[in-house]
């Protein structure tokens, strides 16, 4: 496994067109490997992530089975004569291999957070979205068994009376993600088609602090993703010691 790090620069027209469609960005991502990773149901597989930390510090973060080559993005949305060679790569494999049962560490990750509903008897469950940050914040707590994880608690003194306040737990950046899918027959969509192929994400930051309880578990989570939506800029989780 690696982890590469990647920062746009934004002021490109390539970089911008990029970071407004999810699909191309997929695509660009999937174009790194010469031979295309697989992406089994639960296992190891490519992720990727946008972190916004400012204007003009746009980074792009991507977990895969396979070391990456990211020229075509340096050309198309970075700074292509600037040196080193525009992104880095780090052996992902030794770190997760390095986690230990009870270590804590900051964390990042953006998701997906939806649930399942029907509106009436006899209805199929239609796919949807949390919108509120209370719900956001039990969405992921949901995560944690099966996660190999558990999101630290707070001391009670710091706690305040909201729910969820009693983790070191953030949840911010709500973004809407709405594009329709292009016909593989034709790479276009017609009026009619482009209703059924659109494709409408809402995606949210979590930022905290968690410790590991089940390592093994936990290494095939950061590798697999968390949620759905992970093609499209979703579940990637990375972590970072606690100061």
């Amino acid at each position: 496994m690696y982890l590469t790090r990647f920062r746009f620069n934004a002021a490109r027209t390539g970089a911008r067109r990029l970071l407004t469609s999810p699909q191309m960005l997929h695509a660009a991502v999937m174009s790194s490997f010469p031979e295309a990773p697989p992406t089994p149901d639960g296992g190891p597989r490519v992720l990727w992530r946008i972190d916004y930390n400012s204007a003009a510090e746009v980074l792009l973060y991507v977990t895969s089975p396979a070391r990456p080559d990211l020229t075509h993005l340096v050309e198309q949305a970075g700074w292509p004569t600037a040196e080193p060679q525009g992104w880095s790569t780090y052996d992902y494999a030794t770190f997760l291999t390095g986690l230990s049962a009870d270590s804590v560490w900051a964390f990042r990750l953006t998701a997906n957070p939806v649930h399942s509903i029907r509106r009436k008897e006899g209805e199929p469950t239609k796919r949807t979205a949390h919108r509120t940050p209370r719900y956001q914040i039990e969405w992921l707590l949901k995560q944690q068994d099966r996660g190999g994880f558990a999101i630290v608690e707070k001391a009670p003194e710091a706690r305040r009376l909201e729910r969820g306040d009693e983790y070191e737990l953030a949840v911010g950046g709500a973004r809407g993600l709405s594009f329709s899918k292009k016909s593989s027959s034709t790479g276009k969509d017609s009026s009619a088609a482009a209703g059924r192929n659109a494709v409408r994400i809402a995606a949210v930051t979590y930022q905290g602090r968690l410790r590991v309880t089940e390592p093994e578990v936990f290494r095939l989570r950061l590798a697999s993703g968390l949620g759905k939506a992970k093609a499209y800029g979703c579940g990637l989780m990375t972590l970072a010691p606690v100061v």
